[in-house]
């Protein structure tokens, strides 16, 4: 099993288990979120659930492609930074 089928497998599995968001990472040990991620999760858990992306969302120009790729929410220590680089 290969790094895409598992991630399909563990949003499968979220939504069967009745959570209400997956996650794409935590952004501590990991390079975090990022857009190829959250579109496969989007796409396997569908609208009814949320995505949230988190870890490495740093900017304006990567919330609104995380967005744009499905994410519902950003998780991120950089708010006001993202915030202020909004056009």
């Amino acid at each position: 099993m290969n790094a895409i089928e598992m991630k399909e497998d563990l949003c499968k599995l979220a939504r069967e288990v009745g959570a209400d968001f997956v996650k794409t990472s935590i952004g501590v040990f990991a390079e975090g979120a990022t857009v190829e991620d959250d579109r496969l999760m989007r796409e396997t858990v569908g609208e009814d659930m949320g995505v949230k992306a988190a870890g490495g969302v740093r900017t304006y120009a990567d919330a609104v492609a995380m967005i744009s790729a499905g994410a519902s929410r950003i998780g991120t220590s950089t708010a006001v930074a993202i915030i202020e680089g909004a056009p």
